[in-house]
């Protein structure tokens, strides 16, 4: 993919290393979090597909294949072009989810960010408390004006409709 010309966030801008809350953690999604996060994907499979209904993700996925990915989130996150975040408990022992914050090709927006919890905290409302904190970290922690929440505040199909 060729880079592009305008840097996604500033190069003065701090990227924030944490979100914290009593419930969870978000930090960077690292190489080492392999184990407990291909757990967290793999036992929600089937609302991961539900979520992201454009893709087969996780669908064959591998504990190798899930290493390679988080290397390549953990590459992208220390060039500074798009943000995986692992959502763990406060004592780390547990993968809950993960955040994505993107650049998008969608003109109406200048970031796009998904999040999702493990599908068994969903009947307690964690996905939900996911979603807003992440929205309001991002809207006064991060430099974006416009951002995208895909299956959260508009339907996906009006998200892949958007002008690029």
């Amino acid at each position: 993919m060729p880079e592009s010309k305008t840097p996604f966030v500033p190069p003065d801008f701090q990227i924030p290393q944490t979100l914290e809350t009593p419930e969870f953690r978000l930090r960077m999604l690292a190489i080492h979090d392999a184990v407990k996060d291909y757990d967290a994907v793999m036992t929600s499979a089937a609302h991961l597909r539900q979520l992201y209904p454009h893709g087969s993700w996780p669908a064959g996925l591998t504990l190798e294949q899930n290493l390679i990915e988080l290397a390549w989130h953990h590459h992208e996150f220390q060039r500074r072009s798009s943000f995986a975040y692992t959502v763990v408990t406060p004592a780390e022992d547990r993968v809950l989810g993960c955040v994505y914050i993107n650049p998008t090709p969608k003109r109406a927006h200048d970031a796009v960010v998904h999040s999702w919890a493990r599908e068994s905290e969903l009947v307690g409302g964690l996905e939900d408390r996911l979603f807003a904190a992440v929205r309001d970290w991002v809207a006064k922690e991060w430099p974006f004006k416009r951002v995208a929440y895909p299956g959260r505040d508009l339907s996906w199909e009006a998200y892949q409709a958007l002008p690029e």
